[in-house]
Order: structure tokens, then sequence, then C-alpha cells
């Protein structure tokens, strides 16, 4: 949760960091500089997710797989059992 929380903040400042950095150059707004901005700031908010990632792991270790094929399973026994 944390890390979409991070992601998001950081979209909107990077998005806001670009606009300024291409208004300071003079390049004129457009769809190309809109995509520009976004495709920019959605990897470095995408970078800053996956390094919380790498924190949380370097933090609290490994966290453990989900076993989901024992819940399958039975969910696919109840469901086949005829019901009255």
């Amino acid at each position: 949760m944390l890390n979409l929380i991070v992601s998001t903040i950081v979209f909107f400042v990077a998005s806001w960091y670009i606009k300024r950095y291409l208004d300071e150059q003079e390049i004129p707004k457009g769809m190309t500089r809109g995509v520009l901005v976004f495709t920019l700031a959605a990897s470095v908010s995408w970078g800053a997710g996956a390094l919380m990632d790498w924190a949380q792991v370097q933090i609290e270790g490994p966290q453990a797989a989900a076993q989901t094929s024992g819940d399958v399973s039975r969910l696919l026994k109840a469901v086949a059992k005829p019901h009255p």
C-alpha cells in the first residue's frame, strides 16, 4: 500500500518538475510534449515503486509466497458437489 502512495506522489512531483524544465527550455506545449512528460513521470514513478519494494525486502526480509493450490482444489471440490 505504501508503494502505491509513494508512486502516486512521485508521479505528480516528477511531472511538475519535468514540465517546469521543459518550460525553461522553451519547448512548446503540445501532444508530443504531453506524452514525453507522462512517459518520463511514469518511469520515475515506476522506479520509485521498485525502490520501495526493494527497501521493504531489505528491511523485513523476503515474504513467503501464498499457497493457493490447496485452496483452489478445495474450491473445485466444493463446486463439484451436488447440492440438494
